[in-house]
């Protein structure tokens, strides 16, 4: 893919959730809730301080991480949705 966010954003993949609750129901398309877990495709430079100093991101390509409901911008590359978000929206990396 020829795509590389800029500054402190990240390409993220959206990971899809389970089809069947803990109790073996299975839930419906039109019941499921978008995803808010996700693996991190690409990552800009980082984030630049007002001296200029850049600011290493905190999340790496892979990482599998976990973001707000109403995080990021939806867009389809080359027929996949991604999002693409500021590295402060995420909250935490899953391992």
């Amino acid at each position: 893919m020829a795509f590389k966010p800029l500054h402190d954003r990240v390409l993220v993949k959206r990971v899809e959730g389970e089809d069947k609750t803990k109790g073996g129901l299975i839930i419906p398309e039109s019941a499921k809730e978008k995803p808010a877990e996700g693996e991190i495709i690409a990552i800009g430079e980082g984030a630049r301080k007002d001296s200029g100093e850049l600011i290493a991101p905190s999340v790496k390509a892979g990482d599998r991480v976990l973001f707000g409901k109403w995080s990021g911008t939806e867009i389809t590359l080359e027929g996949e949705e991604f999002l693409i978000m500021k590295e402060s929206d995420i909250m935490g990396i899953l391992s």
